[in-house]
């Protein structure tokens, strides 16, 4: 299923049961959302790249902010708890502190210090072959945080676009507890209710 939600005034705007991120089924309900009057200034998602150049291709003025705790959550898993080289330790504290972001003083140390990481580590990482799950995971991180910088702190400059998709997630954790105590509902009673629900509930 597919939420959009303003988190600012913790409301859903619209939801959807049975689309996938990235299909095209999906670009045709934000097409569709558009013409009923959406025009988000900003867009915060977890950054899969289909989504992102739906969004781009369906509302082109609109900022795309990576989700913070996706990235640092995805970063560290690649990472690992305990590293042994140099480099991914350096590699895991940057993870580690990118979700404690909060002022341009601060974006600016962040991008030094992985300005600093990428000219000592980075380039032979990247051209490297990669060879065994944990080293091609390492390429993996630094290619995420690489590619996702752009779209990064997008929230310091206007402190109405969230950091993270904290509030949505939490809005299908909600829903998922209480679809929990209707669990048997035939497919088309299943849609009813996600229909019902999205309409109902929406905060």
């Amino acid at each position: 299923m597919v939420g959009i939600a303003d988190p600012v005034a913790k409301y859903l705007v619209a939801g959807s049961y049975g689309l996938k991120e990235g299909e095209a089924r999906m670009r045709d309900y934000c097409y569709q959302l558009r013409s009923a009057g959406l025009l988000p200034v900003s867009i915060t998602i977890d950054g899969l790249k289909q989504v992102q150049t739906m969004l781009k291709s369906v509302w082109p003025e609109a900022r795309i902010q990576r989700c913070l705790v996706h990235i640092q959550r995805q970063g560290l898993a690649w990472c690992r708890r305990d590293p042994r080289t140099a480099a991914v330790k350096h590699l895991r504290r940057l993870f580690c502190h990118i979700t404690n972001v909060t002022s341009v003083t601060e974006r600016d140390r962040f991008l030094e210090a992985w300005e600093s990481w990428e000219r000592r580590f980075g380039g032979p990482i990247a051209s490297r072959p990669g060879r065994g799950k944990v080293f091609s995971d390492v390429k993996r991180a630094r290619s995420l945080l690489h590619y996702a910088l752009p779209s990064l702190f997008h929230y310091l400059e206007n402190p109405l676009i969230p950091s993270s998709t904290n509030w949505i997630e939490g809005y299908f954790s909600r829903l998922k507890a209480r679809y929990r105590q209707h669990r048997g509902l035939s497919p088309e009673h299943r849609e009813s209710y996600f229909a019902w629900y999205f309409r109902l509930c929406r905060k």
